[in-house]
């Protein structure tokens, strides 16, 4: 029997700190990027961006908790999943939705004391998440996972939204398309990597239905959209626009090689790997040269 957990380990395996984490990154990409692209003032932005900050982690943390709480009974058949507090009962149901509830409410009113339109992102990808994704296409299509991308690509157009309600610059469009494209070969890899945990919980992932060969076609066609995307960063900085492109023409030339070289194992493995790489380089790249482009402007 496994040892009685506290409640904070409870609540943050609930709302899956994890994939807030790493949604962060993106949403300080997307607002830094803002303030940096309309010469705004880091100083007059403080609570603004301490606001956007406080609403993403919790609007995410609510879509988390929503999502724990519709699928223990799919979680508790996959050894990945079978350990959450929603499956083991170390949390009542109950309680996941009222934490799910009170953050929701508390995050996007966060957000709208930001801008209006930051707040309706912020609804729009918690409801994406929930509904259409979690829900829905999760359990019905193989297409689950580019559904659920949309929801996976809100915190860079909530982070820019904050900082100035205008989503239509080429910049962030950039960036919430590579946000979007991303997530396929991402979860493509998880999904071969964890093949029979899917299959035996009934979860249509793309290898599962349509096998390795089909999940490898449709990983390439993503990487070479991937790489065409990485030129809308031209309009800002030719040194982002390279990062870019770099960056996803090696992931096309690692999945060729790997597929015709490795075990359909070792394969999905590297992309995976090299999609976490591929995310924090890029991003972390947006923030820096944002960030200096501020300063040097002060």
């Amino acid at each position: 029997m496994a040892p009685k957990q506290s409640f904070p380990k409870i609540l943050a395996a609930t709302i899956k700190t994890g994939i807030i984490k790493s949604n962060l990154i993106t949403m300080f990409a997307g607002l830094t990027l803002s303030l940096y692209t309309y010469q705004l003032d880091i100083l007059d932005k403080i609570p603004e961006i301490f606001l956007a900050l406080i609403g993403t982690i919790l609007v995410i943390g609510a879509a988390g908790a929503f999502n724990n709480l519709y699928d223990r009974d799919i979680d508790s058949i996959m050894e990945r999943t079978k350990t959450r507090p929603t499956v083991t009962g170390e949390i009542k149901p109950q309680t996941v939705l009222w934490i799910a509830i009170f953050m929701t409410i508390i995050g996007i009113g966060a957000l709208a004391m930001t801008t209006t339109l930051a707040a309706i992102l912020g609804f729009l990808g918690l409801f994406f998440y929930v509904v259409p994704y979690t829900m829905w296409s999760k359990r019905k299509t193989i297409y689950n996972t580019e559904i659920g991308s949309i929801s996976g690509a809100m915190p860079p157009l909530i982070g820019w939204a904050a900082m100035y309600p205008d989503i239509t610059h080429p910049a962030i469009i950039g960036l919430f398309v590579v946000s979007v494209i991303w997530q396929m070969p991402h979860f493509y890899a998880i999904a071969i990597r964890k093949h029979k945990e899917y299959e035996a919980a009934g979860v249509p992932m793309l290898p599962v239905v349509k096998g390795i060969k089909r999940t490898y076609i449709q990983t390439n066609v993503y990487l070479i959209i991937l790489i065409a995307i990485s030129f809308l960063f031209g309009t800002l900085s030719v040194g982002l626009m390279l990062v870019a492109l770099i960056l996803s023409i090696a992931w096309l030339v690692l999945s060729i090689y790997g597929y015709k070289n490795m075990d359909s194992e070792k394969w999905a493995k590297s992309l995976f790997i090299f999609s976490l790489l591929h995310m924090t380089v890029l991003f972390s790249t947006v923030i820096i040269y944002s960030l200096m482009g501020i300063i040097f402007d002060l």
